[in-house]
């Protein structure tokens, strides 16, 4: 097995013996570039801000993320489901991405099933000699021409063919499907599913089944949260060739900005009692021919309070604090809140003001690579500092 590990927006190339059909199996997952290098050869390095693992036939090529896995898998969780705790995640090796995806997901689903399998009332429509539920009338008409058995009926069933088994199912035999996880993982993934095995088996290509959380499944949420993000993000396909390949891509910038987004909405409703509007619509002049969209605004009594606006950059940049300063304009505010990925910044210059303007702009890095529960520790400190400056 050979492997090669980039970072993240690295700048060299690395070399690699592909086949043109090796290579184009890694162009198509937006992972890495290969490129073809006179004389033979290919040179491989990472797309923008994209993150992640690929495995292709015997080899493994790894994008290591300014933050750690166990906090990049923590930041995508949570962006769906803000009440994710963020020690389920803080102790995971960073080291390899596959393993500590399994890992999770065999620890939560252990925890939804301590309980027992979840069973839920389903509509079923099949045909019976007997009546069952009711009978429906069109389809016996139209199938059965007169003919008095069988009854084309419908009812529900206690059953654990529900949605939320049929994801868990689905995303734990994805997961196993990944080639060169350890044998302890791929077997924990098997029994696992082995359990859920009268759910339905769902493949990819058709709806995925759709469930709502309630009190009833509260126990299997998390794992569910992150059997759909598995769903969502890992990829498996074969290439021509009949070379395998399994791939777990990562937007970074989308997925940092998303998250400090629902991060800095959690933190607001924890201290404020006005409301946070990801997105927030205005314009920049009053004929409305220019819209303006920053990440987040906090309103108190219907009046915009704090704007914030999350760029997934090292450093501040002359058009980020143009596009602050106009929202702090358009929205009558003095000061603005820009949250960098980043720690290079110092106390000393966190503030930009805007001469003969009176706003000011504050530069807020935050550290990706610290662990989930000190990212969302840093989110609230920004919440805390940027309140009192509006008080």
């Amino acid at each position: 097995m050979e492997r090669l590990t980039l970072t993240e927006n690295q700048s060299e190339r690395a070399g690699l013996a592909l086949s043109g059909v090796e290579a184009a199996a890694l162009n198509q997952t937006g992972l890495v570039q290969a490129i073809p290098v006179w004389g033979g050869g290919w040179e491989v390095s990472p797309c923008v801000n994209m993150v992640g693992a690929i495995r292709v036939g015997e080899r493994d090529i790894v994008v290591q993320p300014k933050a750690s896995f166990s906090s990049l898998l923590f930041m995508l969780a949570y962006v769906h489901d803000p009440g994710f705790n963020p020690a389920e995640f803080d102790g995971l090796a960073d080291d390899d991405l596959w393993p500590a995806v399994g890992e999770t997901l065999i620890r939560l689903t252990q925890r939804a099933l301590a309980g027992g399998v979840l069973r839920g009332y389903v509509t079923m429509d099949d045909r019976l000699p007997v009546v069952r539920g009711r009978i429906r009338l069109s389809d016996q008409l139209t199938r059965r021409h007169g003919i008095p058995v069988p009854l084309e009926v419908r009812y529900s069933d206690y059953s654990s063919d529900i949605p939320e088994n049929q994801i868990l199912r689905a995303a734990l035999r994805r997961m196993a499907s990944v080639e060169r996880l350890p044998d302890d993982t791929i077997r924990n993934l098997r029994h696992l599913e082995s359990q859920l095995n009268a759910a339905s088996v769902w493949t990819p290509g058709i709806s995925r089944p759709v469930w709502t959380p309630n009190r009833s499944n509260a126990r299997y949420v998390p794992a569910l949260r992150l059997a759909e993000l598995i769903l969502d993000s890992v990829g498996l396909s074969t290439s021509e060739g009949d070379h395998p390949v399994a791939s777990f891509v990562i937007n970074m910038a989308v997925v940092f900005e998303s998250f400090v987004s629902v991060a800095l909405g959690e933190a607001l409703k924890a201290v404020s009692t006005g409301i946070t509007r990801e997105q927030y619509p205005g314009y920049l002049t009053y004929d409305k021919r220019f819209p303006i969209r920053p990440d987040v605004v906090h309103l108190i009594g219907g009046e915009p309070r704090a704007v914030y606006d999350a760029k997934y950059k090292l450093e501040e940049r002359l058009d980020d604090l143009y596009q602050m300063h106009a929202y702090c304009t358009v929205l009558g505010l003095d000061a603005g809140h820009l949250v960098y990925a980043g720690s290079r910044f110092s106390p000393d210059d966190a503030d930009a003001t805007i001469r003969n303007a009176g706003v000011t702009i504050r530069i807020h890095p935050l550290d990706v690579r610290d662990r989930p529960t000190g990212l969302l520790h840093q989110v609230h400190q920004i919440v805390r500092t940027s309140l009192v400056v509006h008080a």
